[in-house]
């Protein structure tokens, strides 16, 4: 039996803390080619999760600590729905289906999420980046600063 104890949480938050990209990932699948792929990711609220969509795949994600904001796109970056979902919400998790264009935004340090998706991963077709969208590494502050407030309806701005 596998469990996901607030031990490994606070482990893993920690690992978070020290991560240049402030997260942490935790499988329990035992491999790249399981059917089913399952891990747990603990984020602190400054991490930069690029937009993004699985073509092929489903996405469903149980918050386990704190809270995310799941922040929906259409094709052209405009901002679709956005839904806070973790502790003191109404929602405890979400499922996005395939190709839907998304981030989460962590609203508070050390914020846990198990995910389940098809599985076998390969990393060459597991996610299609957003091309309005800047890449992890680059200057992602504006673009950080802008999405925590923008409404529905408001488009990515220009990245030139």
């Amino acid at each position: 039996m596998k469990l996901v104890s607030n031990t490994l949480l606070d482990e893993m938050t920690a690992k978070a803390a020290a991560s240049p990209r402030r997260r942490a990932h935790h499988n329990l699948h035992t491999s790249p080619s399981d059917p089913v792929q399952r891990f747990v990711i603990v984020a602190q609220s400054d991490t930069y999760i690029r937009p993004h969509r699985h073509l092929t795949k489903s996405e469903l994600c149980t918050v386990v600590r704190g809270r995310f904001e799941v922040v929906v796109f259409d094709a052209d970056g405009t901002i679709t729905e956005r839904t806070v979902v973790g502790e003191g919400t109404p929602n405890i998790a979400y499922e996005l289906p395939a190709q839907t264009w998304h981030t989460l935004l962590t609203l508070t340090d050390g914020a846990a999420f198990v995910e389940v998706k098809e599985g076998p991963y390969d990393p060459t077709t597991a996610a299609e980046f957003a091309r309005w969208a800047p890449e992890e590494g680059q200057s992602t502050a504006d673009f950080q600063r802008w999405i925590k407030t923008a409404p529905v309806g408001a488009r990515v701005p220009s990245l030139s």
